[in-house]
């Protein structure tokens, strides 16, 4: 009991520069932008990943504000105990059962975000600037920025901050903007091809049993 309440389980600053450093080359790696406004998109996003790893690593703001709110009513002997950091096991229960079910959601949908973004980068750079209709692109328009999403909201699953909660709409927001005028340069180009396309495959989410 006495070790638990010494238990620190921050200020490990050389993971927080890891991580960040790992998602960002694998991002940049197959997200990698070219125009000015890519590069803003871009630079909220390493945002995002910078604060999450911060808090998860570093410094845990979200749990010095809700101990500050919630005082004794903090559902955790040891709210800066690495366990303690898992928001959800916090005010939820659960135990090692749902820390488990937690990991493998979050990574599942980590991995499947990797995947989809390597998949639409390889069907982009072999299209040597034609349009790609097939693969993760006779699902959605932008496969790549979906990938993207799914690796947002499986670190959010796996390790909720109140900073990075309230990133996740706004990054969804710009992103959004960011297709459309991504889009506008495409009708231009390929005409009324890109038109129909558009018009039958979502942006973002896929249609369930639906294929472009």
């Amino acid at each position: 009991m006495h070790g638990e309440n010494i238990s620190y389980a921050y200020g490990f600053w050389s993971l927080v520069i890891v991580n960040v450093a790992l998602f960002a080359f694998f991002i940049l790696s197959y997200l990698a932008p070219v125009k000015k406004r890519e590069w803003r998109s871009m630079g909220v996003t390493l945002a995002f990943f910078v604060a999450l790893f911060t808090e998860m690593y570093g410094f845990p703001l979200t749990i010095y504000i809700l101990t500050g709110v919630l005082g004794s009513r903090y559902p955790a002997l040891n709210p800066f105990s690495h366990a303690s950091g898992h928001l959800w096991l916090t005010f939820l229960g659960g135990g090692a059962l749902m820390m488990t079910v937690i990991h493998l959601i979050s990574n599942g949908l980590t991995i499947i975000g990797f995947v989809i973004m390597w998949n639409s980068w390889k069907l982009i750079h072999g299209a040597k600037g034609g349009l790609v209709t097939e693969g993760a692109y006779a699902y959605v328009r932008h496969p790549q920025y979906s990938g993207l999403f799914l690796i947002m909201l499986g670190m959010l699953i796996q390790w909720p901050t109140i900073i990075t909660a309230l990133m996740f709409p706004v990054l969804v927001f710009i992103y959004y903007r960011l297709s459309k005028r991504e889009e506008g340069e495409m009708l231009k180009t390929f005409g009324e091809e890109y038109k129909q396309y558009a018009e039958r495959v979502p942006m973002f989410i896929p249609r369930i049993g639906k294929r472009g």
